[in-house]
């Protein structure tokens, strides 16, 4: 008589926003489960390693399966990534922004696995979009996550403006950049933008040089910081 496989489970594994000492935004019992996974499903296979000898000095990574999902990847990739948990392999999902599936390409997997009948268990860990909606004042009970916005100016000037009109009506608006183009898009929406719209500027939550601080655009245009190579997250509102 054939035994029926179980399925493995699916955690969503929290990471630091870029520092060294975990212990001061992951729960212990987080790092603990991670740190008996064997499988993973990873955005970096470097700095997952990193991670994990951070958060274990003898972890066995030339034993560890590592899986590396990221803009790179095709979709038809995606479903061979699932193997070790239909073997009955518990496997872990990992970003590179502090909790998979936000802004990153992780939602694929938790989404394929719930098509699979596989059980996902989100692990708590620190998000900087929420980090940055909480501690910006404004409207947490009814909010938008737009990710990265346009490249191009005039299509990145457009979805300013529409995301403006969103902000105004009551509703925040959280958006984000890569770090190299920070200052760009600053330098847009102080252009863009009208002077009482407020604007919260979160940088580098979590790390030594955090800084969290709403103003209108106006007052923005009179103190423009120098955001090149910080982790930021904006909310308008």
């Amino acid at each position: 008589m054939l035994m029926e496989t179980i399925n493995g489970r699916l955690y969503l594994i929290p990471v630091t926003l870029g520092g060294n000492d975990y212990t001061t935004v992951i729960p212990e019992m987080s790092v603990e489960i991670t740190r008996k996974l064997r499988h993973f499903i990873v955005e970096d296979v470097r700095t997952s390693r990193r991670f994990l000898r951070m958060a274990d000095r003898e972890f066995p990574i030339d034993s560890t399966v590592f899986m590396e999902l990221n803009e790179h990847t095709r979709d038809n990739e995606i479903e061979g990534f699932l193997e070790p948990l239909l073997k009955g392999h518990d496997t872990g999902l990992m970003s590179e922004a502090g909790l998979p599936g936000i802004a990153d390409p992780g939602s694929k997997v938790v989404s394929l696995a719930h098509r699979k009948g596989i059980t996902v268990i989100p692990l708590a860990g620190t998000s900087s979009i929420i980090m940055a909606l909480i501690s910006s004042g404004f409207n947490g009970q009814h909010f938008t996550f737009n990710g990265y916005l346009p490249v191009k100016p005039h299509d990145r000037d457009s979805k300013i403006r529409e995301i403006e009109n969103k902000a105004n009506g009551g509703c925040a608006q959280i958006f984000m950049e890569t770090p190299y183009r920070n200052q760009k898009l600053l330098e847009a929406l102080l252009s863009v933008c009208r002077g009482d719209t407020m604007l919260c500027i979160a940088s580098d939550l979590t790390l030594p040089g955090e800084s969290v601080r709403s103003k209108t655009i106006a007052e923005w245009r009179k103190e423009i910081p120098d955001l090149r190579n910080r982790l930021t997250v904006f909310v308008m509102q």
